[in-house]
């Protein structure tokens, strides 16, 4: 099995950006939990991340006929891109959405997911675990 891990905007700042909210762990550590966890459920897993919404939408597409599940991280894009969304939709492959931190306990536009309306799952508030609980669920479904 191989998933597709996709991280949007600003991911990459983990560790810089509010750390109140993000923590002090950086992109790396992030990478290395990803791939610590793909080896520990016996699946290949694919790392992306980009700041830019036409690079995400070309993953995505990219993973077609090859991927077996997504776990995406939109970050900002979660709220604003129907581009994302019909990507998603388009490929049709499992996906599942994640946030490290609980969207919706912040604030109101944040509560709104575009993304998510073509994904199985959510899971949001849980750090790098969340990855985790998506990586397995795909896994498992």
């Amino acid at each position: 099995m191989k998933l597709l891990i996709i991280n949007g905007p600003n991911l990459n700042m983990l560790g810089i950006r509010e750390k109140h909210l993000y923590g002090a762990q950086d992109y790396q550590a992030l990478c290395n939990f990803i791939l610590e966890t793909a080896k520990d459920l016996g699946v290949e897993a694919e790392l992306y991340q980009s700041n830019h919404e036409g690079d995400l939408v070309d993953c995505i597409q990219n993973a077609y006929q090859r991927i077996d599940g997504i776990v995406i991280n939109p970050g900002a894009y979660t709220h604003t891109s129907v581009a994302i969304l019909d990507a998603l939709k388009a490929v049709s492959i499992p996906a599942c959405e994640v946030h490290l931190t609980d969207v919706n306990a912040r604030e109101e536009f944040r509560k709104i997911s575009y993304v998510r309306l073509a994904c199985e799952k959510t899971f949001a508030g849980f750090g790098f675990d969340g990855y985790k609980m998506a990586m397995e669920y795909l896994v498992n479904r």
